[in-house]
């Protein structure tokens, strides 16, 4: 099992830039996939970036967020960083950490088992 604590959001103006923070506590957080996804008032939870357990960190990211996203992570620390940059009013939402244990990274929420309590970010125009 583990537990995520996230950390890092905060008011950003557009075009700004952050970096959000996950630090991990159980065991064996190199074995877990570990991503974040987001959530916007009204809005379904979303993918964002995922960072596989194995395959030197292999990435994902959705569409919305490539190019402008950097997931990265260090199992010597138990922490998972998500920079982003170029933020845009539509970045808006409570960001959380999440875990899945497995072959890959997943990019829907129901897949993972592990959650922190989520961050918001606001992102003003």
């Amino acid at each position: 099992q583990v537990q995520l604590v996230e950390s890092g959001g905060g008011l950003v103006q557009a075009g700004g830039s952050l970096r959000l923070s996950c630090a991990a506590s159980g065991r064996s957080f190199s074995s877990y996939n570990m991503a974040w996804f987001r959530q916007a008032p009204g809005k379904e939870r979303e993918f964002v970036a995922a960072v596989s357990w194995s395959g030197g960190g292999s990435t994902y990211y959705a569409d919305s967020v490539k190019g402008r996203a950097t997931i990265s992570r260090d199992n010597a620390k138990n922490t998972v960083a998500l920079h982003m940059n170029s933020l845009k009013p539509e970045d808006t939402a409570v960001y959380y950490c999440t875990a899945r244990v497995g072959a890959t990274p997943a990019s829907t929420a129901r897949s993972y088992g592990y959650w922190g309590q989520g961050t918001q970010v606001t992102v003003s125009s």
